[in-house]
């Protein structure tokens, strides 16, 4: 039997250090921003006007965030996590150069830890992944985790490397579209009256509607951001797994919930980095996803008064609506019907002539 086909990186394939180009460069088309919307139901009045866009020094409709972002998840897939078993969590993510429809992206990965489980089978493996533009620039970078399978249980254990990540990236650190101007903002055209200044930490959002998910919708959205991962598509296989069907991809989850949050935070027009992030629990075809939303931080950003920043924190959950707002227990255990819990940083107007609210 030839070899020419790939299986792709087992736990004891990679070592701290090691950079990973990626295959596939992606041009990012009209046509992908339209099924994008076609998926997720995505409102935000940026990504989705030109017009709008135009009244805020962009030269046209950026790219959703967060479709930039699962493309570029989607090149690393078949080098670092076509044999996970999870997806664990997300840190020190940043948005740098817009990306809009015509811009090509590339993407790479470097190693930055490594540790064994107990059980000899499996261990977690830490990367950090860029996404850049045919001009070089990044267009994002950022952290995950994710467990491996090992191809030898009795291959050696790598020494142990776990690497610092910040809690959250910091006001200074964000990077903010160059040229952008808000004093034109209009919020009927946005969707809401509600700016910065009307928000309070610790604050909670119902977004209140709630999207089932569709066995052709989730697959398309996964093919659409080129993941090969098996558990997503192959029936055949999944059918003697864990769970006996396949699993929604997580990154579809996030593009879900963000567009649920539109009902509320209508205004938070780009997210600028991400924080944090756990796939809690796995989602499938049929279940409904409802969500809300915490204020976490209200960050002032260096040299402007009229634009803030919203550190949030979003929870999906399925086939339970968010009224009571189900999260953890006292113990610290989630609620088993939450899917997600994402901790992200948006950008969104300040109100003209207001002073900072208290701390």
């Amino acid at each position: 039997m030839s070899e020419k086909t790939k299986w792709g990186n087992f736990f004891e394939d990679f070592r701290v250090g090691q950079t990973i180009a990626h295959a596939t460069p992606r041009t990012i088309t009209e046509g992908d921003v339209a099924l994008y919307t076609a998926l997720t139901g995505s409102r935000f009045a940026l990504t989705s006007a030109d017009t709008f866009a135009h009244s805020l020094s962009f030269p046209r409709a950026p790219v959703d965030n967060l479709l930039a972002f699962n493309i570029v998840f989607g090149k690393t897939v078949p080098d670092i996590s076509l044999n996970a078993i999870a997806n664990l969590g997300y840190a020190a993510g940043r948005f740098g150069h817009r990306v809009y429809p015509g811009d090509t992206l590339t993407a790479d990965s470097t190693v930055i830890g490594l540790k064994e489980n107990s059980d000899g089978k499996t261990g977690i493996v830490y990367v950090r992944s860029c996404g850049v533009n045919q001009r070089g620039q990044i267009a994002l970078d950022y952290c995950r985790w994710v467990m491996v399978r090992k191809r030898d249980p009795a291959s050696p254990a790598p020494e142990t490397v776990v690497p610092a990540l910040h809690e959250a990236v910091a006001a200074s650190d964000l990077v903010i579209p160059a040229g952008i101007r808000v004093e034109g903002y209009d919020t009927t055209l946005s969707g809401s009256t509600d700016l910065w200044d009307d928000y309070r930490v610790g604050e909670r959002i119902d977004h209140v509607d709630g999207m089932t998910i569709e066995e052709s919708e989730h697959m398309m959205a996964t093919r659409l951001y080129q993941n090969t991962a098996r558990v997503h598509f192959n029936q055949h296989a999944e059918k003697s797994g864990r769970f006996g069907r396949r699993i929604v991809y997580g990154g579809y989850i996030i593009g879900l919930a963000r567009a649920l949050s539109f009902n509320g935070l209508a205004n938070a027009f780009s997210v600028v980095a991400i924080n944090a992030g756990r796939h809690v629990s796995p989602a499938f075809a049929g279940d409904t996803v409802y969500a809300w939303s915490e204020i976490i931080e209200q960050m002032s950003l260096p040299g402007r008064h009229d634009l803030g920043a919203l550190r949030l924190r979003t929870v999906a959950t399925k086939d339970r609506n968010c009224a009571d707002f189900p999260y953890r227990g006292a113990d610290g255990s989630y609620d088993p019907s939450v899917l997600l819990d994402f901790d992200y940083t948006v950008l969104m107007p300040k109100r003209p002539g207001k002073s900072p609210p208290p701390e």
